[in-house]
């Protein structure tokens, strides 16, 4: 479990806006033990004041969801990650994990992210996959 999210190049995060309702985006993400790590990176927005990361400030409990697909459904498999976030507006973590991001992704060697990084502590990891049709709780 914790290496197909370790090796996978995209999820979705899920916040929770003011009005209660759930707010669902692709990230590209690092996890580095029970942390994962995502940052504003220079893709075209609307604003650099991302409604995620508002989100998070107010509301930190998010969800991360990682998953598989293929035409062969026995080879699908997600893994949801329940967490807590913290936005790093600056700091040696937020470097590290700055630095952790342009390792995994080439496009961020080219035009690297900027704050603020979004980390996840997380607190439960669940599973499924298409094979084993089990779940799990820890990696």
């Amino acid at each position: 479990m914790r290496e197909r999210v370790r090796t996978a190049k995209v999820a979705r995060l899920a916040t929770t806006d003011p009005d209660g309702r759930p707010h669902l985006v692709p990230i590209v993400f690092v996890l580095d033990g029970q942390t994962l790590y995502s940052a504003v990176d220079a893709k075209p927005k609307r604003s650099r004041r991302l409604r995620r990361v508002a989100n998070a400030r107010e509301r930190p409990d998010v969800t991360v969801l990682v998953d598989h697909y293929e035409d062969d459904w026995s080879r699908l498999w997600w893994v949801s990650l329940r967490g807590r976030a913290r936005v790093l507006d600056t700091g040696e973590e937020a470097e590290r994990a700055l630095r952790l991001l342009v390792d995994k992704y080439e496009q961020y060697r080219r035009e690297p992210p900027g704050h603020p990084v979004l980390a996840v502590d997380i607190l439960e990891w669940r599973s499924w996959d298409a094979l084993s049709t089990g779940r799990g709780k820890s990696p």
